[in-house]
């Protein structure tokens, strides 16, 4: 497997600091092909030798988890997982800023975690400029089926997201979060099977 190219041109840079910056330089558009390949790979490697793909292409992970098939990313080297992470089939994490997940996370079929974002003024957009924010996700966190978390979101410690939600704000530790926009409707407990598919 070729090595993962390590960036270190200005556009990377202004582009993980959350600052604007063009998507069609020449070094990003390498790094989102080499991610691509990599992709491809991922998607058409027998499950017991997966990982060591997505070890190549993210930034970090735990010794142990696991990610079934269908994944999209657009550089994965923003990518941080922690122990134990899993992430059902079709998920999407657009890395144009760092995505941080914690210990025993775990992303239900075709969540999206999109950091990447564009200039509200319509000249500005047009330029072909655009940036992201950052999204970090704590421990033990269950997103439901579908869900989307927006630019620049954090999520706290043990909380769940229910299915379709769509979460454009942060979410403190320990809390259940529903709808579009995601809405807190109580603190999670200990006990109780509900969970995202039939949140309380």
């Amino acid at each position: 497997m070729a090595s993962r190219p390590l960036p270190s041109g200005g556009e990377f840079q202004r582009m993980v600091a959350g600052e604007l910056y063009r998507p069609g330089d020449p070094e990003l558009v390498m790094l989102r092909t080499w991610a691509r390949e990599q992709l491809l790979r991922f998607n058409s490697t027998p499950p017991g030798l997966r990982r060591a793909v997505l070890r190549e292409l993210f930034g970090s992970t735990g010794a142990s988890f696991e990610v079934e098939y269908g994944l999209h990313v657009d550089y994965g080297l923003n990518i941080h997982l922690g122990e134990g992470f899993y992430a059902n089939a079709n998920c999407v994490l657009l890395d144009v800023a760092e995505i941080r997940i914690g210990d025993q996370t775990m992303l239900g079929p075709a969540v999206q975690l999109l950091t990447a974002t564009h200039p509200i003024d319509p000249v500005e957009r047009v330029s072909g400029r655009e940036l992201g924010q950052p999204i970090t996700i704590g421990r033990r966190v269950w997103l439901g089926g579908g869900v989307i978390v927006g630019p620049g979101v954090t999520i706290g410690d043990d909380v769940v997201v229910g299915s379709g939600a769509v979460v454009t704000r942060d979410l403190p530790d320990r809390v259940v979060a529903v709808g579009n926009p995601a809405r807190i409707i109580r603190e999670v407990t200990t006990g109780g099977a509900a969970g995202p598919a039939d949140p309380p």
